[in-house]
């Protein structure tokens, strides 16, 4: 293979592994370096997205979440300010995650699964283990 061809290789596959989904309110990018970062939509600035290890660490914080979840509980894994309002929306707009907008003051998503255990209490202790990329 020569220098040309390597190159073009190697563009599309940094294309492959880097993908940017938008929906309504945000978007989900999922980084060459394998972190997923969940951003406002149309939003330019670090102080409008979180970055965390990986796609499957996102999910995991999804799971430990109530069935009845709002911004505060989202705080709990240690994510401040209006970032984890972005995530209560970002889980109810991407279609991996079970979950509709129940009530907008104060903003509180509802898992839609059948099989939603309650998770009432316990909260704080599995929320610490969320796995959060150390760069915005």
């Amino acid at each position: 293979m020569n220098r040309d061809e390597a190159a073009e290789l190697q563009d599309a596959v940094g294309s492959a592994l880097t993908e940017r989904r938008e929906f309504f309110r945000t978007a989900g990018i999922h980084r060459e370096d394998g972190t997923y970062e969940v951003a406002r939509r149309g939003a330019d600035s670090s102080g409008n997205s979180k970055v965390f290890e990986s796609f499957d660490a996102l999910r995991r914080m999804f799971e430990r979440l109530p069935a009845e979840f709002s911004a505060e509980d989202v705080g709990r894994t240690g994510i401040t300010g209006s970032r984890r309002h972005m995530l209560v929306r970002h889980f109810a707009e991407h279609p991996t995650f079970d979950c509709t907008i129940s009530r907008r003051n104060p903003l509180t998503a509802e898992k839609t699964s059948v099989d939603v255990e309650e998770n009432s209490s316990g909260i704080e202790e599995s929320m610490e283990e969320v796995e959060v990329a150390g760069a915005d």
